[in-house]
């Protein structure tokens, strides 16, 4: 592994890209995240990868595609509560829970790697892993409470805009954008169930925004071809995800 000016690790995977966004990590870091995002398997889309109800084990990390955080009512409706994109980590903290009280489960194909108790303790007693990993725990609290506001005072349109930049800072975080534009493997019905709405009013509320040339979407890529007219409508401010808004490469 290549070191990096100052003695940093040069990073490649997502997971490592991600947290050396929150702070330097050492060769031996990096090696260490390696050998995590080395041990991905492949899960079709629709699995469920933890269930409400289960007791936790270790952590989960994602390295492609998408999954979700989500809760269902007894009529089978469903609330997405939260994104999983390549690069994040579920439940830092979930082996204090005795259950778990929601359920993760595959947006897309998602390349995922499970890491088993003793191999979480083993980076929670790496300073910078363990930093890098609370950090993204309170950003992930901090994306929750932006999708509350998004909900509750957010209008159709602006709840698509808003998503749509937040994912695009996320990505980009990664290297896993072109421009402006990204991999959106969702289907509409994924966004209706993030965003309160139905399919019907979400592929409306679409319409609108590429009527108005601020995104287009050709099979499961999406570009934001008018940016800061889209982050003006969706008031959009990348503070909550400590990340300044980064130029398009």
């Amino acid at each position: 592994m290549k070191v990096v000016p100052g003695g940093g690790a040069a990073v490649s995977g997502p997971l490592s890209r991600k947290l050396q966004g929150f702070g330097r990590l050492e060769e031996a870091d990096a090696a260490a995240l390696a050998m995590v995002e080395a041990g991905t398997r492949l899960v079709p889309s629709g699995t469920d990868l933890v269930r409400e109800g289960d007791r936790p084990e270790g952590m989960i990390a994602i390295t492609e595609g998408f999954a979700c955080r989500y809760k269902l009512r007894e009529n089978g409706a469903r609330q997405i509560m939260a994104y999983l994109v390549p690069g994040d980590v579920c439940d830092f903290d979930a082996s204090v829970l005795n259950r778990m009280d929601h359920t993760i489960g595959t947006l897309s194909t998602c390349r995922v790697a499970r890491v088993a108790p003793e191999a979480s303790r083993d980076l929670r007693a790496r300073p910078a892993v363990a930093g890098g990993l609370r950090m993204a725990a309170l950003v992930d609290e901090a994306i929750l409470r932006e999708w509350i506001m998004n909900l509750g005072r957010r209008s159709a349109v602006e709840r698509l805009a808003h998503l749509f930049c937040e994912l695009l800072v996320r990505l980009r975080a990664v290297g896993l954008t072109l421009g402006n534009s990204y991999d959106l493997p969702i289907t509409q019905l994924d966004l209706a169930d993030t965003t309160g709405m139905t399919s019907v009013h979400v592929n409306r509320s679409l319409g609108e925004l590429k009527r108005a040339g601020l995104i287009e979407r050709k099979g499961r890529r999406l570009t934001l071809t008018e940016l800061e007219r889209l982050m003006e409508m969706a008031e959009f401010r990348p503070n909550y995800l400590h990340r300044e808004m980064p130029e398009a490469a």
